[in-house]
């Protein structure tokens, strides 16, 4: 099956697959969130930065002593740096 044909519900079931492969909790990532932060920097800065941002959060999460609340902080950080920086480059 080609990638461009699978069905919505195949992101979740890499999400899982990766999850597992990488010895992490299937709950663990949050794809809406994510998703949400690349496509505001794809859209804010340039589109290459979003792979990289998105990485760079992983980072800074894995870093912290509480990833649930980093992961909704640091992205919505990371949003609001993209909107600035987007509005600076105008």
């Amino acid at each position: 099956m080609s990638a461009k044909h699978l069905p919505p519900s195949a992101l979740d079931d890499w999400v899982r697959a990766a999850s597992a492969e990488l010895g992490l909790a299937p709950d663990t990532a949050s794809t809406a969130t994510v998703l949400d932060l690349a496509r505001d920097v794809a859209h804010g800065v340039l589109r290459p930065a979003a792979p990289v941002s998105t990485y760079l959060l992983g980072l800074a999460v894995g870093r912290s002593e509480d990833p649930e609340r980093a992961l909704t902080e640091y992205s919505q950080r990371l949003t609001e740096l993209a909107a600035r920086y987007g509005a600076d480059e105008q």
